[in-house]
């Protein structure tokens, strides 16, 4: 198999042609009022980290609307740090390198909000009560002063009919989580073991 690489920006402007002056020039530097009203309908968005040796993570980040606050100013947000596995990968990367990326998605909505800054982490702020899940705060959140914002458009969505039932997998045609993470440990703990834990964990670990 041949592979042909790109090494530079240069070479790689060749194939893509530059972008409209409009689309380059887009990102802002705060949350606008309609970005705001976007941010607090999104459930769910995903996390960029990366370590101090160069070690990347993404991590889904999903809550209740309204979980992640978004400040008057505009310049800064809070997302809660919810029960996990307690591997700390984000919150490790975040020490050591405090940029990270984001991107919320809100269901049935093509279009996603690209955000980009800079993060600490926060074990006691005023605002903790106003991201309690069912009577329970968070014990950390992640605060980030926002350096960049913009729209991202729908051909994604589109190409992938993500949003398209009609397109979705059957539930029987995908290994389930159980059988994942035995095929991934490769170990001999029988399926059935690994799924009752999960969805005890499921049920009792949420917040």
């Amino acid at each position: 198999m041949s592979i042909e690489p790109v090494r530079s920006e240069a070479e790689l402007r060749e194939i893509v042609a530059e972008p409209a002056k409009a689309i380059a020039n887009k990102a802002a530097s705060r949350i606008d009022a309609e970005s705001r009203r976007f941010i607090e309908a999104s459930p769910f968005c995903l996390l960029a980290t990366t370590g101090e040796d160069g070690t990347v993570d993404v991590s889904p980040r999903g809550d209740p609307p309204g979980s992640v606050l978004v400040f008057e100013d505009g310049r800064s947000i809070a997302l809660p740090d919810r029960k996990g596995n307690r591997r700390l990968d984000s919150m490790c990367n975040i020490l050591g390198n405090d940029r990270v990326g984001m991107l919320f998605l809100v269901p049935g909505v093509g279009e996603t909000l690209r955000l980009n800054g800079r993060a600490r982490l926060v074990r006691e702020a005023p605002f903790f009560e106003r991201m309690a899940v069912q009577g329970k705060p968070p014990a950390l959140a992640i605060l980030i002063e926002v350096e960049e914002l913009f729209l991202h458009c729908g051909k994604a969505f589109l190409r992938s009919s993500l949003w398209d039932p009609e397109t979705w997998p059957t539930k029987e045609s995908l290994p389930s989580a159980a059988r994942i993470a035995k095929s991934q440990t490769n170990s001999r703990v029988p399926e059935a073991v690994f799924k009752a834990a999960l969805n005890l964990d499921y049920k009792h670990n949420q917040y």
